[in-house]
């Protein structure tokens, strides 16, 4: 079965959490697919990815580009994964239909977004019942705390 884990953001936003997680998984030797849910989102996370030097550099691609399959990281607004990686990053309420594709899903969500928290429990409680290893975390003042 899929890990699941689900990111609880309370402390910061998207697009600084998800950096250093992303820093994590090349650093494990993993490729990452990063589903958003539009345009506009993929490019404001294509702009930051591109001005991050520390911890480390993020390179990464996305449609229109050549040769989406050597890309470490993969952004797209649909649910394509050209990389291969094994490690899906699912934002804004974004779902997976079948986690079985991948290894590890990594599901962030706002904290401070009612709507967001609601449709995220909804996830956990479909994935469960499809007996997936799920975990919890929150943000805390230095990094992540596993809740369960």
């Amino acid at each position: 079965m899929t890990q699941i884990g689900f990111y609880h953001l309370t402390r910061t936003s998207l697009t600084e959490a998800l950096p250093m997680l992303l820093t994590r998984t090349l650093d494990s030797g993993q490729k990452a697919v990063v589903w958003c849910t539009g345009k506009p989102a993929l490019d404001e996370l294509d702009k930051t990815l591109w001005q991050i030097a520390t911890p480390r550099w993020l390179p990464h691609g996305s449609a229109g580009i050549a040769c989406p399959d050597l890309q470490p990281i993969w952004l797209s607004t649909g649910d394509d994964c050209p990389n291969e990686a094994r490690f899906l990053f699912l934002t804004q309420n974004r779902h997976c239909a079948d986690p079985a594709r991948f290894e590890r899903i990594f599901d962030l969500f706002d904290g401070h977004d009612e709507s967001a928290v609601t449709a995220a429990r909804a996830r956990w409680a479909q994935a469960h019942k499809a007996g997936h290893d799920l975990a919890y975390w929150r943000q805390e003042d230095k990094g992540w705390k596993r809740a369960r």
